[in-house]
């Protein structure tokens, strides 16, 4: 797998980090010997990483990366490839940096707590190390974890910041889709493209979203006209696939994005045409450098298919300066363009905090300019719904139940309000509805089928509060 970061990029991130954490030195004498000795500690800690994973298998980017480790002020190392692969063949044991005794000194004296952040920061450039081959290996993050408990056995057990887990390298191990191919065992086969007509037919068969249809059709007849002139040899004007959409909660854009991947593999746009779906906490990390980590293993696993970001808004909606949503952006936006071959991202949420969101950011703008909008559910279209999850699950309304939903679904309908829920307001009744009807029909005798599968409007009806 090719890396997804560069030299340069792990510099970035690494003097950030040690930026970061030198702030947190209230002692200057301890800040300047921390500042001495971190980035010479961590090149060596660098080596251990990488003869964990294989200590045979160094390559140039290695070196680029070994090099890219030193922080502002200091000079930038110039070890050459044979110098690397002899320093990590012959790493010997992990050891805690000089200062380290030092950090759990001042820790007791001030109440502190140095040095279980050091060993939390430890654990985030270690990963950066390890990403160098785009893979976090179980090797590695073993390494990587050894390191920081090792570590954190020396923290006293009672510290301000006890409460907070320590950052885990194995949460960022890179899990493969598929097993990778060995000497004389062949690969799986990749997954077949789905049939078009049929994902058109199931996306047909949704309640309501007419509009939707008709903009996901004409994004699939701008994609293969476009497919076509690139066979004649005719020019292709430059064409953004990624998406965004605008609606309100339960309005369906989860599934049709689901569609869409599967559209867009039909069509041979995506290779593999797999929905990831993530929100904000999914992308974002609370410690510098490892929300980069977290939404480039999101960005991997996406790779052929698409990235769906729920309420996206909400990554750059902080003003807080220790808020990591804009990094996210940064990352994802990279990988877009390192990948736009072959990943498709739709972010979602609300109509005016996600045009607030696009226009953030120049880089977002220029990405995302096609929107299709989700209206809301009028109240036919949520008793339809109700109607089908009923269906799907073998209950039948009866004729006093479906005209008492009716007038219900008419109601939530015009007095629907900002937490208004769509579909989910309508699964949620459901759902009550089949817990009530399961109290009433264990009271009865001989059950019937039609018993089972009835729902009656004392079924559908919200029982009155108690009032005391």
């Amino acid at each position: 797998m090719a890396t997804t970061i560069t030299a340069a990029e792990v510099h970035k991130q690494y003097n950030e980090i040690v930026a970061a954490f030198r702030k947190l030195i209230p002692d200057p004498t301890l800040r300047m010997e921390f500042s001495r000795q971190i980035d010479g500690y961590m090149r060596q800690c660098a080596l251990g990483v990488w003869q964990a994973d294989n200590a045979s298998a160094i390559t140039p980017t290695h070196v680029e990366f070994y090099n890219a480790i030193y922080s502002k002020g200091f000079p930038h190392p110039s070890t050459l490839y044979w110098e690397l692969a002899s320093g990590v063949a012959e790493f010997d044991l992990f050891q805690s940096p000089a200062f380290f005794p030092k950090f759990l000194q001042y820790d007791r004296i001030k109440g502190t707590s140095l040095a279980r952040r050091f060993a939390d920061q430890l654990t985030l450039i270690l990963l950066l190390f390890a990403a160098v081959d785009g893979v976090v290996s179980e090797a590695e993050a073993g390494f990587v974890n050894a390191c920081g408990d090792l570590l954190l056995e020396k923290c006293p057990k009672e510290s301000p910041d006890q409460s907070r887990p320590p950052v885990k390298a194995s949460e960022f191990v890179t899990k493969p889709d598929k097993a990778p191919k060995t000497d004389g065992q062949a690969q799986p086969d990749p997954e077949p493209r789905p049939n078009l007509e049929e994902v058109l037919a199931e996306l047909d068969g949704l309640c309501g979203l007419e509009r939707v249809k008709k903009d996901v059709k004409s994004l699939i007849n701008l994609v293969k006209v476009q497919k076509l002139r690139e066979e004649q040899g005719l020019p292709v004007a430059p064409m953004s696939l990624h998406l965004v959409f605008l609606g309100n909660p339960g309005t369906g854009k989860t599934t049709v994005a689901r569609l869409l991947a599967k559209i867009y593999h039909a069509i041979g746009v995506l290779s593999k045409g797999q929905l990831v779906e993530v929100d904000r906490s999914g992308l974002v990390a609370g410690f510098v450098g490892q929300t980069a980590i977290k939404t480039g293993e999101v960005i991997q696993k996406a790779l052929g298919g698409v990235l769906f970001i729920d309420e996206a808004y909400s990554l750059a909606g902080q003003d807080s300066p220790n808020d990591f949503g804009r990094e996210a952006i940064e990352v994802l936006l990279k990988g877009m363009e390192d990948h736009r071959k072959d990943l498709i991202v739709i972010v979602a949420g609300y109509d005016e905090l996600m045009e607030q969101f696009i226009h953030a950011n120049p880089g977002l703008e220029s990405r995302f300019n096609k929107y299709f909008y989700f209206e809301d559910y009028d109240s036919p279209q949520l008793l339809e719904i109700f109607q089908s999850m009923c269906k799907k699950h073998g209950y039948a309304l009866s004729e006093e139940a479906e005209r008492w939903a009716k007038e219900d679904f008419q109601t939530i309908y015009q007095e629907r309000d900002e937490n208004f829920g769509n579909a989910r307001d309508v699964r949620n009744l459901f759902e009550k509805a089949v817990a009530r009807q399961a109290d009433r029909v264990a009271q009865l005798e001989n059950v019937t089928k039609e018993q089972l599968m009835e729902l009656l409007p004392e079924d559908l009806k919200e029982e009155p509060e108690n009032v005391n």
